[in-house]
């Protein structure tokens, strides 16, 4: 299985996490912010951080899906992840498209921009009929950012991985894909963008 690819969009770099991202890495998921939406623990840990890392870089090696390290190109910052995810969870409901943003950067319509970039290579590379995006009924500006990049809320259920809560399973087909493609990834207003992922602690 090939090695996570490198991409590009007109604001963002998606490349494979590096060991030196973990200094810019570690203080995004660690945030009070990010850490309430992942439904992560007080003591999530840079070492955490690290593993969540070294993850994603194992799920591209093993499946050939994963999420890639964004980066602003015009900074060079470390601004958060986005991608695919394919767990190896119990009734997971297939390739899932998410994202998780530095907080400081919410509100620019990046998790939108990088979201269209993950759906266009699961579908064009990953040979991929639909994909989903797994989100807490809570997050409502996640919720937002799936409406505009095309997906339909489904169903909702509990996923054994979490059974605090169910979850909301939004649904996209190649063909709906081919058929409407997303609203523009301008920024929206601050309110509408989160840093939507995959609430699920299967990967931080």
């Amino acid at each position: 299985m090939a090695d996570c690819p490198t991409l590009h969009t007109e604001r963002l770099l998606l490349r494979p996490f590096e060991d030196s991202d973990l200094d810019a890495y570690a203080p995004i998921v660690m945030s009070e912010e990010v850490r309430r939406s992942l439904h992560l623990p007080d003591d999530f840990s840079r070492s955490d951080a690290w593993l969540g890392m070294a993850q994603w870089r194992g799920q591209w090696a093993l499946r050939g899906t994963g999420q890639w390290a964004l980066v602003e190109i015009e900074s060079g910052l470390l601004v958060g992840r986005a991608g695919l995810h394919r767990p190896e969870v119990p009734d997971w409901p297939g390739i899932e498209i998410g994202w998780v943003l530095d907080p400081r950067w919410w509100g620019r319509g990046f998790a939108t921009e990088a979201g269209a970039r993950s759906i266009e290579y699961a579908f064009d590379q990953v040979g991929a009929d639909q994909v989903c995006s797994v989100i807490l009924p809570e997050n409502v500006r996640s919720a937002a950012v799936a409406t505009r990049l095309g997906f339909t809320l489904t169903e909702s259920r509990v996923l054994p991985h979490f059974p605090e809560a169910p979850h909301d399973i939004w649904r996209l087909t190649r063909e709906q894909w081919d058929r409407h493609p997303p609203a523009s990834a301008s920024p929206p207003p601050a309110a509408e963008e989160e840093d939507h992922g995959d609430h699920d602690r299967t990967l931080y």
